[in-house]
């Protein structure tokens, strides 16, 4: 075995660990919140897939920004592996939120400034994939996703910023400071989630990095045994 798959492995073996831990600081660790109960342990899962999809965007702006000064092909992988899982964690985000909005709020859905962003971020990014499927040029592709994913990025601080700026009846900020406004033990459960939803993110950014470059050397190869005929 090579050591990239070796490390692929170890990756993938530390991310299940990681995971099963933030279940047991989650369900078992956590206590149960007086006016919620069970269904507020959503929170961990939620607020961790938050953060990752924010630090998927993240990457996929710096990795944009980097494509356009050197054109080197590798970042523009980076940057579209990300912004799918970015995706991917934006999906559990405004999956989860309903469910736990149902028993917080009793409605599924409220038109307040977070989820109003939120989602606006879902589709500005489900754009950036639609873009990259688009048929045109590679290179004229990968110079128009990226600058997609640079001003995409915009809305991520928006999003963040929203209650903040414009206030929430229904979504009020939960966390304070070092953790301030949870039960200690709550905090705990948050933090081993975000971690471990980190680590799950770079599992998935490795394996589609890993899965990107096999499928331009299994194009290139075509290319060669077509030129050979």
């Amino acid at each position: 075995m090579s050591k990239k798959l070796k490390g692929h492995t170890f990756l993938g073996w530390l991310t299940f660990a990681m995971i099963i831990f933030a279940l047991y600081m989650a369900l078992v660790h956590a206590p149960v919140e007086r006016v919620m109960g069970v269904v507020q342990k959503i929170f961990y899962f939620h607020v961790a897939s938050a953060w990752n999809a924010f630090f998927a965007f993240f990457v996929v702006f710096v990795a944009s920004i980097i494509f356009l000064k050197t054109r080197n092909r590798k970042w523009d992988i980076i940057a579209k592996v990300s912004a799918e899982i970015g995706v991917v964690f934006t999906t559990i985000v405004l999956v989860s939120g309903p469910i736990w909005a149902r028993s917080a709020w009793n409605r599924w859905w409220v038109w307040e400034p977070r989820l109003t962003t939120t989602l606006i971020l879902w589709f500005i990014y489900l754009a950036y994939i639609l873009i990259r499927s688009a048929s045109i040029e590679e290179d004229k592709k990968g110079v128009l996703a990226a600058a997609f994913g640079i001003i995409g990025f915009l809305d991520v601080p928006v999003v963040f910023f929203a209650i903040r700026w414009w206030g929430s009846l229904y979504h009020p900020e939960v966390v304070k400071g070092s953790g301030g406004g949870l039960h200690p033990a709550m905090f705990q459960a948050l933090i081993a989630c975000v971690v471990a939803f980190t680590f799950l993110y770079f599992y998935f950014l490795q394996k589609g990095i890993f899965i990107e470059l096999s499928r331009l050397r299994i194009e290139k190869i075509k290319e060669e045994l077509r030129a050979e005929n």
